[in-house]
């Protein structure tokens, strides 16, 4: 169990998800995250070897909360319509196609990756941007959500960014945009979430360009085949399957050509 268990953390799952998915597989609980974390912190107390963290999720050695910062900036952007006039079943996640975007960024200036979210599977699409041009970013949205059926294009919603000034180009994929509310960043907390469990793997200090494009992709296909607790523990991947068959699940990081 112990060798399973580290297997799974090794992988970038929490110990909620390594637990909720034995759970899952076995039909009935078969260890419990909190043990996982007691078992960690206990490793780390008695060696203080404090390489024992790269197993958790924030790689913290010691419990406790952190404080956050964020927020967005309040522009005036063209066409913009307010996250109030979204449809409302974009809300509860039971139908594909609404979608998230924001970009993750770097230390280093111009390193940035466009990751879109969609809200009912959880499931991450991203490729590499050289900079925050409104232009190269709106076409960047388009070319990832272009290949989808129109059931799986139905809105995307973002933050006051303008880099997303030209959002209004995407209105010819028949996909409606929508724009959080100022200094509000939680509105869209499917893709703060996503790009916080991609800081895992891809810490802000990362250097972009010394990541292969092969490694990026099997980043995020990782991602797609971890078990997530609002899914009842199955994958995004597993969820676009059930809905989807005919839909490759590909995730491709395409070099910019700009």
């Amino acid at each position: 169990m112990r060798e399973l268990v580290l297997e799974r953390l090794a992988w970038s799952w929490s110990p909620e998800q390594v637990a909720g998915r034995l759970a899952c597989d076995h039909g009935a609980r078969v260890i419990s995250y909190e043990t996982i974390y007691r078992f960690i912190y206990a490793q780390i107390a008695r060696t203080k070897d404090y390489s024992w963290r790269q197993y958790l999720p924030r790689g913290k050695w010691k419990r406790g909360w952190r404080g956050r910062k964020g927020g967005s900036a309040a522009l005036h952007i063209a066409q913009r319509r307010p996250l109030a006039e979204r449809p409302a079943a974009a809300n509860d996640r039971r139908t594909p196609g609404h979608w998230e975007a924001d970009l993750m960024r770097f230390r280093t200036s111009g390193q940035a990756i466009l990751v879109l979210h969609e809200r009912h599977s959880r499931l991450l699409l991203a490729v590499r941007v050289p900079d925050k041009n409104a232009d190269r970013i709106a076409k960047a949205i388009a070319g990832l959500l272009a290949p989808l059926p129109p059931s799986w294009r139905r809105t995307v919603t973002f933050d006051n960014g303008t880099e997303f000034a030209y959002h209004y180009r995407l209105h010819k994929l028949k996909l409606q945009t929508f724009f959080c509310d100022s200094h509000s960043p939680w509105q869209k907390g499917g893709i703060e979430n996503g790009i916080g469990r991609m800081r895992r793997v891809l810490p802000r200090k990362t250097d972009l360009p010394s990541i292969p494009d092969q490694r990026l992709w099997e980043l995020l296909l990782a991602y797609g085949n971890t078990p997530r607790k609002c899914l009842g523990f199955r994958t995004p991947i597993e969820i676009i399957r059930k809905k989807l068959l005919h839909f490759e699940c590909e995730f491709t990081f395409p070099l910019s050509r700009e």
